[in-house]
């Protein structure tokens, strides 16, 4: 949401948003201060914490899924219900499945107002991915619960929405299949290039692999273990100068205490660019997801190479060997890893491309045309639209 918050307010327009502000995410209201007076944050405190407790009694007195229900806040009603009374609003853009929850909310305080929803995955295939690979039968039988609850949500209340923005080609064919009305657009995830601009004085460490994400999001996760249990021992041994190095906030006291040969735990670091720019291959052994991997066309931005499966990269408009390299098999993967550590796999040419990608299909600009486009499609179907200046106001993650 910030590239495309701060690409409206560069455009002229107004933007508020309002802020679900989680422990997992936790911002101070100042965050956005720099964008300038056409950006306004408003912040609501929500506790989205797991509990065991919450969770299993949603298993048995709740008809949301537990993934939408820990958003559900009534303060979030009551911030909403004084925006809309007190601002002019043109649209509302509401920022993931597990808020559109408040479409209904929204419909009720504001029913002129057009509701474009951006789904950044299509949620329920998400779960079903994690519990076909689940080896536990009672987590398996858990996960498939969730999965077949999220998808009833994401069936029953996505097509209430004026229009969905998906962020890959393949989500929107997902979106259109739940029974979502068009318009169901691809708007893909941008990057604003001003802020991924190459540093000459940082030069990457010989022999280096990394990886960057959050690890408290279960699919980074379980493509670590993957790698880390299929790939690492064997890359380690039969190339022992690599090293790997991990970052990401939340990362679990595990992974911290780690005690590989070669492996550097670094936890959260406050440049995610500077980070990148440190060492050479970037991994993404991503076994299950939807949507988009932003850290994916960031680095692409920065002309990382960038080894991926080919889930990881879905959606993303790469060539194998071109901009990009996919492999989905620990041999594959160590076959790539072999040409990378004898000189042989070609990753400044590699880079040099993926930059030239990013660079032409996934400028912030073009994405923020495509959003302002959107917002004249539902404007013109809705009794409220009015041309000038778009205040945008959206619940976000």
């Amino acid at each position: 949401m910030y590239d495309v918050a701060a690409g409206l307010a560069r455009a002229g327009h107004r933007v508020t948003v309002l802020a679900l502000n989680t422990p997992k995410h936790h911002q101070p209201a100042t965050v956005l201060d720099h964008l300038g007076p056409n950006v306004r944050l408003v912040t609501v405190d929500v506790d989205t914490r797991l509990s065991p407790v919450k969770a299993l009694r949603n298993l048995f007195s709740s008809p949301l899924p537990y993934n939408v229900e820990r958003f559900v806040s009534e303060a979030v009603e009551q911030r909403l219900a004084e925006l809309l009374r007190d601002e002019p609003v043109d649209a509302v853009q509401v920022e993931g499945t597990f808020v559109a929850w408040y479409v209904d909310v929204l419909h009720r305080l504001a029913p002129s107002v057009p509701l474009v929803l951006r789904a950044h995955n299509v949620e329920y295939t998400i779960w079903q991915m994690l519990a076909g690979r689940e080896g536990n039968p009672l987590k398996r039988l858990y996960l498939t619960h969730l999965a077949r609850r999220l998808r009833r949500f994401e069936e029953q209340v996505l097509p209430r929405f004026a229009a969905v923005a998906a962020i890959t080609e393949p989500d929107q064919q997902r979106l259109r299949r739940l029974g979502c009305p068009e318009p169901v657009v691809f708007v893909p995830a941008g990057v604003d290039l001003s802020r991924f601009q190459w540093d000459p004085a940082i030069r990457p460490r010989p022999r280096t692999l990394f990886m960057i994400g959050s690890l408290n999001w279960l699919p980074n996760l379980e493509g670590l273990d993957w790698f880390l249990r299929e790939v690492w021992p064997e890359a380690r041994r039969q190339y022992p100068e690599l090293e790997l190095h991990l970052a990401g906030k939340d990362t679990p006291a595990r992974i911290q205490q780690l005690q590989l040969p070669g492996v550097t735990v670094h936890g959260f670091v406050e440049s995610a660019q500077r980070f990148m720019q440190e060492y050479e291959l970037m991994l993404v052994p991503l076994l299950s997801g939807g949507g988009m991997r932003v850290k994916i066309i960031e680095g692409m931005a920065l002309g990382k190479c960038i080894l991926s499966t080919g889930l990881g990269a879905e959606g993303i408009h790469v060539r194998s060997g071109f901009d990009v390299v996919l492999g989905d098999t620990p041999a594959e993967w160590l076959d790539y890893l072999g040409r990378y550590y004898r000189g042989e796999l070609g990753q400044a040419a590699i880079g040099a491309e993926a930059a030239r990608t990013i660079a032409r299909l996934y400028d912030n600009r073009r994405v923020v045309e495509s959003f302002l486009d959107l917002y004249t499609i539902v404007q013109g179907r809705s009794a409220a639209g009015a041309p000038g200046a778009s205040r945008v106001s959206g619940p976000r993650l």
